[in-house]
């Protein structure tokens, strides 16, 4: 039951890049991110008040809440969308990738975990793998996806940051209730903006395809797959649920050849490489 959820929770995430991609042919980024993040809290209100047994929110938690659902949806899920407007989706997925990297550091900067040296040859590992990727013309500041990249990469710090700070909350709340005060808190935060998006929006513009894009990013990544993630760290370890960290990016490679026709060049499969082998041997490391 637990494999075939994180094979599920792999499809749905997988697929959000090829999603997301389309989507953003009709839709600018800062719209579709609020419109994604606003209609994620509209479909778990339903879920979570249809629950006869639903945890109720204590008033001590608000304020976790707050900073949880900025960091872990406002940041992370946000500045996916914005990033993946200015690079590709295979990119994106190995920049995500680096995750597992970004906690341990963080953990270490707030003195939560001792660095040894199979951490350090795992963390420069990866990035030398990012390094690879960014280097595909010549120096890396030249590359035509670094700005895309980097705010990815800002997007991730923001899911460490989430991933190290709600460990007591997290542990407190069912996965419908979690993903629920985070999307809820995240859409309040961006409602003003998001008023403004829908009221600059040319709606009759947008074409079938970027609604469905949005609708998936939202009801099937935002909803679904992290409601999945939360469930399933209620039974595994963070360390064995980030495993699919693993698949992610092989697997967004393949799709973005088949729905995006995207043509994989040397330096992503190689940088790809070194990124899993590093986030390996660091992950390794703190066993």
């Amino acid at each position: 039951m637990l494999a075939l959820t994180l094979a599920l929770m792999l499809l749905l995430w997988s697929f959000n890049y090829v999603a997301g991609k389309i989507a953003l042919r009709h839709l600018d980024p800062i719209s579709l991110a609020c419109f994604r993040i606003d209609l994620a809290a509209i479909i778990m209100l339903p879920i979570y008040f249809s629950r006869k047994q639903r945890a109720a929110l204590r008033l001590r938690d608000l304020w976790p809440f707050v900073y949880l659902g900025f960091w872990g949806v406002v940041v992370n899920q946000g500045l996916f969308t914005i990033g993946l407007n200015y690079t590709t989706s295979d990119h994106s997925a190995v920049i995500i990738a680096v995750g597992p990297i970004i906690i341990l550091l963080l953990a270490r900067i707030m003195k939560l975990e001792a660095v040894t040296p199979a951490k350090i040859l795992g963390m420069a590992v990866a990035f030398a793998g990012v390094f690879l990727l960014e280097a595909e013309n010549g120096s890396p500041v030249h590359s035509p996806f670094l700005v895309g990249d980097l705010i990815t990469l800002c997007g991730t710090m923001g899911f460490a940051l989430y991933t190290v700070l709600g460990k007591k909350v997290a542990g407190q709340y069912d996965a419908i209730a979690m993903n629920t005060f985070n999307c809820v808190a995240a859409a309040i935060m961006l409602l003003p903006l998001t008023v403004r998006q829908g009221m600059h929006l040319d709606w009759r513009a947008v074409g079938w395809p970027g609604w469905l894009g949005m609708i998936y990013m939202a009801a099937a990544s935002s909803v679904a797959a992290y409601t999945l993630f939360y469930w399933v760290l209620r039974y595994m370890t963070a360390s064995r649920v980030a495993a699919i960290s693993y698949f992610q990016p092989v697997a967004v490679i393949l799709l973005s050849v088949a729905f995006l026709s995207d043509h994989p060049t040397r330096n992503l499969l190689l940088g790809t490489a070194l990124v899993l082998l590093g986030v390996y041997l660091a992950e390794r490391g703190t066993a």
